[in-house]
């Protein structure tokens, strides 16, 4: 691994957008490269995280994982895919996923959400994009605004994914509060009644760091089964899909 930043698996889940179960999911699957060990910790570095944007990528553009596979294969070999398929970051057009501290003039973001009650208020009080000055807006969250971009783009009303993403949000920070009052009552009260010695600290940042993943990566996991769990309750809908 090239010197530069390093990542845990729940930090490149963060950084990358995605999850710890799907970042495993890759490693299983043979699209991601396996970290760099040290002690009974993998470290990740830029390479890793670019690895994953462009997994992401792919999988929008309704390529499956065994095409990625190939596809990165050949990419390693010294392909030039980044021509060809777009996924590289020096390849891609204005019109493609924002990056971070992306500009927007103030009107063309306006204008953007003018359908939408309070539309330019409530994205940036969503945090998906931050006044610079009065003309210009910069993007503050890229993966959620390639979101909402993509569920307007497959045709659900605009109105519908804010109020939906401000539901999530919602019930996110409560998850988060709920995560924090855990770690306060249990592992930082033991800490606290501790000799505070080294490694008392390093069992203390080995807690937070495990209450952070299972906040996380469960909640993740438990929404998604229980999706599955609702669209294979609705009939109609699996005689449609199947039908298709």
């Amino acid at each position: 691994m090239t010197a530069g930043v390093e990542y845990t698996i729940d930090e490149l889940a963060r950084a990358a957008g995605t999850t710890v179960r799907s970042l495993r999911v890759y490693h299983e699957r043979g699209v991601l490269p396996s970290p760099e060990v040290r002690g009974r910790t993998g470290y990740y570095g830029d390479e890793h995280l670019n690895r994953v944007r462009t997994i992401s990528r792919l999988l929008d553009r309704g390529i499956k994982l065994n095409g990625i596979r190939e596809l990165l294969e050949a990419w390693d070999r010294g392909d030039d895919l980044g021509d060809i398929l777009g996924v590289m970051e020096s390849d891609e057009t204005p019109g493609d996923a924002p990056s971070s501290g992306e500009h927007i003039a103030a009107t063309d973001l306006a204008q953007r959400y003018a359908d939408v009650a309070q539309g330019l208020a409530r994205v940036v009080a969503l945090g998906l994009y931050e006044p610079v000055d009065a003309a210009t807006y910069r993007v503050a969250d890229p993966q959620l605004v390639r979101i909402v971009d993509r569920l307007v783009g497959v045709g659900l009303p605009t109105e519908e994914v804010l109020g939906e993403l401000e539901r999530l949000k919602a019930d996110s920070e409560r998850i988060a509060r709920r995560a924090v009052e855990l770690f306060h009552r249990t592992a930082w009260a033991a800490y606290e009644n501790s000799e505070r010695r080294s490694e008392d600290v390093a069992l203390l940042t080995e807690q937070l760091a495990a209450i952070r993943a299972v906040a996380a990566t469960t909640g993740s996991e438990v929404v998604d089964r229980y999706i599955t769990m609702y669209l294979h309750g609705d009939s109609e809908l699996s005689d449609v899909l199947s039908g298709a």
